[in-house]
């Protein structure tokens, strides 16, 4: 078993976004910005920038790992890029302001429509409807969650018919009844 693989994940978020150098087994070597280390299996992946605009990601099985070594410590225009490599090109940020008009918009609209809804107590704002469904903000269709396919695609339905009664514009303030 090599060192990496026996560092825990707080030890391996001293490589995240940074640039190294990774000594795996049958002395392959592999350079690039650390991305993410897997907490279970340690693989490690690494994303290159190439000169033509595009990127390379590599993915270095963690028990393969023999050392890794930081090359750089980069700067936050790299970081930036990295954190934002995988995020979908419509992400919206919310203020909590927002997303407590977006949560209270939609359970509003579901009692409406006669549907069972609670906040979970313990949580950071999750709704759950009838006990079997939980909606997580921002409070979209994407963001249900249900073991009951039948019960997610209605929800899902029920939300985009929220979205649409407010004129295309989600959980807008005042038009929701």
């Amino acid at each position: 078993m090599s060192d990496w693989t026996k560092k825990s994940p707080l030890e391996w978020e001293d490589y995240v976004y940074k640039e190294v150098r990774v000594i795996a087994s049958e002395k392959k070597e592999y350079k690039g910005w650390l991305l993410t280390t897997d907490p279970v299996s340690a693989n490690i992946v690494l994303v290159n920038f190439l000169e033509d605009g595009s990127l390379s990601v590599t993915g270095v099985m963690g028990h393969a790992v023999r050392t890794v070594d930081v090359v750089s410590d980069g700067d936050p225009r790299v970081r930036e890029k990295l954190v934002h490599l995988f995020t979908s090109g419509h992400c919206e940020a919310y203020s909590h302001a927002d997303v407590e008009r977006r949560k209270g918009s939609l359970r509003k609209w579901l009692e409406k429509n006669h549907i069972p809804v609670t906040e979970q107590e313990d949580s950071r704002g999750t709704l759950c409807v009838a006990g079997v469904l939980t909606i997580e903000p921002p409070y979209g269709p994407e963001n249900c969650s249900s073991s009951n396919e039948i019960i997610l695609c209605r929800i899902q339905d029920l939300i985009r018919g929220h979205v649409a009664a407010s004129g295309g514009v989600p959980f807008s303030s005042g038009q929701t009844d």
